[in-house]
């Protein structure tokens, strides 16, 4: 029998229910905002445009610190980093939840969500140290199947304690998890895992791509589309229907779980049809739902229109991610924290376009200019596919 590399477990390690617990209660509190935005709006007295800029302002912070950490804290140890982050991530959540007025929650969250932009992204670069190669992918997949628990689970149950009791205890509750999760990560993380530093040249190579670049604006569009709606659910049933938190936490809940069930699917037949065919699939079945958007004029008809787009919402991410690194597996590290910056920006883009519609009063067309944002990531993915063919033969 062969022997494993040095550092490399041959069991699937029980860090990983610790990584997967982490990336759920990340997930949880970069969603709980949309979820919230009803109670953020009313007792803070602000409008809900400007509630929406705790989105805008998150997703330039997580956009930006992706990269910029995945080379600042390449030396650490990631047992030190990852327990920092879930440390930080709790006492900031807790402290946002004490924030008396709109400005200094605006501050205190964009110091939050520097924690989700480090650690998700080094999570994934850990497994090649705590797995052996053939048990890799279904290691990612449990870790990572903590974002898609989060959507069935915790952005509901967010978005009903927001309703129900207000936004300051769904807040409070995701910082106590975090504390929780950094305290499971410290004990359950083995010791002086640091994975290579992506290099400058790896950089270049990255950035100097066609392919992978227009791979990445597909990110940054079909995010920024959704998100000019998706930030917006909760008004906006509020104004159409006059929804309860229980009724609204029940619709993030049927987005989440169909999510979920788009993820299963791609995972069963991405390798028979292909990253790229997938990616086109799970745009198309989000831009249907934006074009029937206007058809649900009962809050069960939104809920059957809703349905297209979140088998494609979580879907189109792993189809991405497989995309990209299948596209330059070398530079694989770069172009995911890229691609992970690029769905942030979108989700900045998304949202400050949404608020600012509503603001002028239009909130009746969010649907149409994200079905715009979702048609061109369409176009811009055919046509990084055709680069991808071009360049293949040369390669």
């Amino acid at each position: 029998m062969k022997s494993s590399p040095p550092g490399v477990r041959t069991d699937m390690p029980a860090v990983l229910w610790a990584l997967m617990f982490g990336n759920f209660v990340i997930a949880t509190g970069v969603m709980i905002v949309p979820g919230t935005l009803n109670d953020l709006s009313s007792s803070l007295s602000v409008s809900i445009p400007v509630a929406g800029q705790l989105i805008s302002v998150s997703g330039v912070v997580m956009c930006l610190c992706a990269p910029l950490f995945a080379s600042a804290v390449a030396t650490w140890d990631r047992r030190r980093l990852l327990a920092l982050c879930m440390l930080w991530y709790g006492v900031l959540q807790l402290l946002s939840a004490a924030m008396p007025t709109f400005g200094s929650l605006l501050v205190v969250r964009a110091l939050t969500v520097i924690s989700p932009a480090v650690f998700t992204p080094q999570v994934a670069a850990c497994m090649a140290f705590l797995v052996p190669a053939h048990q890799r992918g279904k290691a990612i997949s449990l870790v990572f199947l903590g974002w898609s628990v989060a959507s069935v689970l915790g952005v509901p149950l967010g978005a009903w304690i927001g309703g129900a009791l207000g936004w300051r205890y769904a807040f409070a509750g995701v910082g106590v998890l975090s504390l929780a999760s950094a305290v499971w990560v410290w004990h359950a993380m083995p010791k002086g895992i640091r994975p290579p530093a992506f290099s400058l040249a790896s950089w270049r190579e990255t950035l100097h791509s066609k392919p992978l670049m227009l791979c990445i604006a597909v990110t940054a569009l079909y995010s920024s589309g959704q998100f000019v709606l998706f930030a917006y659910l909760a008004p906006y049933y509020k104004a159409m229907f006059d929804i309860t938190p229980y009724q609204l936490s029940m619709m993030f809940g049927l987005f989440g779980l169909f999510g979920f069930i788009g993820n299963v699917w791609v995972s069963r037949h991405i390798d028979r049809l292909g990253p790229q065919r997938v990616v086109g699939l799970s745009i198309c079945s989000m831009a249907l739902s934006f074009l029937l958007w206007s058809l649900g004029s009962t809050l069960l008809l939104c809920a059957l229109v809703l349905v297209p787009w979140a088998l494609g919402c979580f879907a189109a991410n792993s189809a991405q991610q497989a995309r990209i690194s299948g596209m330059a597996p070398a530079l694989a590290s770069g172009a995911i924290a890229l691609n992970t910056s690029a769905i942030y920006a979108g989700q900045a883009v998304g949202a400050a376009t949404g608020g600012w519609l509503i603001g002028l009063g239009q909130m009746d067309i969010l649907h149409w200019v994200g079905l715009a944002g979702l048609l061109m990531s369409w176009w811009v993915s055919r046509t990084a596919t055709h680069a991808m063919a071009l360049r293949s033969p040369k390669s």
